[in-house]
């Protein structure tokens, strides 16, 4: 494995950015119930276990949407839809480590386990390790914030969203059925689709968030996506700072924005929390771990 060179998660632990609330629920337990938990919770995937405790697998939200799309009735059991077996790691694991992980089993959550004991003390996902980015950057003395106050002008490379973007925008039409929209997120492997009229103009975005609480709800899958989608689009400028962009996603309580350049209405790019993690760095060019003051 080549040497990871030098960056922001340079010596940092799962530990400190891993999120202690784990949500169990065993393999007999419902979809339905399921779906509570993850809305309740505001989680994209639970731990499941078997009845004596022990965890077997995972269940996300990407499980429920091939339920849905399969048809499977919405009392159905965990068990036959969870994805297994869950993958651990620990607190003392280096950060980037485990990130690194996350990439190449394509998954997008490990879960944590006490190595004295092995019981399970905690998850980390994609938003765990930008909140803790995030929180750096913010109290760091170079931070965009601060500098704003500081000086008139800001002499340091600060990354714009268009560096870290996807820049392929992929949609669906409002009057496209559910299923071909769950098609579409299958194949790309998205969290969300923006939808569009037949004008071409965004008009609003579906996540699976949306087609889960559809299950729920009894809608039907052939039923059009304008029933479900959320609306207005969550967009940024392709131009702004990527440490604004990040605030207005954890503040706004979304995973990822739309990227217009000039005008709204044109997307050229989607940016997410997991675009954020992937790039192993803050909001500068600059930054490096030396900087962070760790807690001892």
């Amino acid at each position: 494995m080549p040497k990871l060179g030098k960056n922001t998660l340079s010596g940092l632990i799962v530990g400190q950015a891993m999120r202690r609330q784990v949500i169990r629920l065993t393999q007999d337990t419902p979809i339905a119930n399921s779906i509570n938990a993850l809305i309740k919770y505001k989680i994209n995937a639970l731990l499941t276990t078997d009845l004596a405790g022990k965890p077997i697998g995972v269940l996300s939200k990407t499980d429920i949407m091939g339920a849905y799309y399969a048809g499977l009735p919405i009392d159905s059991p965990l068990a036959d839809i969870m994805s297994k077996p869950p993958l651990f790691c620990n607190p003392e694991n280096a950060l980037e480590k485990a990130l690194q992980i996350m990439r190449s089993k394509g998954i997008y959550r490990l879960y944590v386990t006490d190595p004295e004991n092995n019981q399970v003390v905690g998850a980390l996902a994609y938003p765990d390790i930008v909140g803790l980015l995030y929180q750096f950057c913010h109290d760091c003395e170079y931070s965009h914030f601060r500098q704003k106050k500081k000086l008139k002008t800001d002499s340091i490379k600060r990354f714009s969203v268009k560096e870290i973007m996807t820049k392929e925008v992929k949609a669906v039409f409002k009057d496209d059925s559910l299923l071909q929209v769950m098609e579409e997120l299958s194949v790309y492997r998205f969290g969300a689709i923006l939808v569009k009229d037949r004008e071409d103009a965004p008009c609003g975005v579906i996540s699976k968030t949306d087609l889960v609480l559809a299950y729920k709800h009894g809608v039907d899958s052939e039923a059009t996506a304008e029933i479900i989608m959320s609306s207005p689009v969550q967009s940024c400028g392709a131009d702004e700072l990527l440490e604004d962009a990040i605030k207005k996603m954890i503040f706004s309580d979304v995973h990822r924005l739309f990227v217009h350049q000039s005008k709204p209405d044109e997307l050229v790019g989607v940016f997410s929390l997991s675009d954020a993690a992937r790039i192993h760095s803050g909001s500068c060019h600059a930054c490096i771990s030396s900087r962070i003051k760790l807690e001892t």
